[in-house]
């Protein structure tokens, strides 16, 4: 990859919601681009270890030159949400 690429890695679960996303960032990428989609859903523990280590919480994600994406960024589900909202109280 020369200086003047960019490398962009796409993790995403391989699944009908992420597609139309994954699909939409191969299309806005130009010809200095170096994209790479990650299925997670493969099981290949490498780009599980890979998608840790840049703080991949939620899929599709995007890194773009070693750093996830700002709108990427946003976390796990948070439980204290999740019970305020009904889940694990026994409807």
């Amino acid at each position: 990859m020369s200086q003047n690429h960019r490398q962009i890695e796409v993790f995403t679960a391989g699944c009908a919601v992420c597609k139309p996303q994954v699909d939409a960032i191969l299309a806005a990428a130009c010809d200095r681009c170096d994209v790479l989609v990650h299925d997670l859903s493969s099981g290949d523990e490498g780009l599980t270890r890979l998608a840790a280590r840049y703080g991949v919480n939620r899929l599709p994600a995007v890194v773009i030159d070693g750093r996830l994406a700002s709108c990427c960024e946003l976390g796990q589900p948070d439980l204290g949400v999740l019970r305020a909202a009904g889940l694990g109280s026994g409807a």
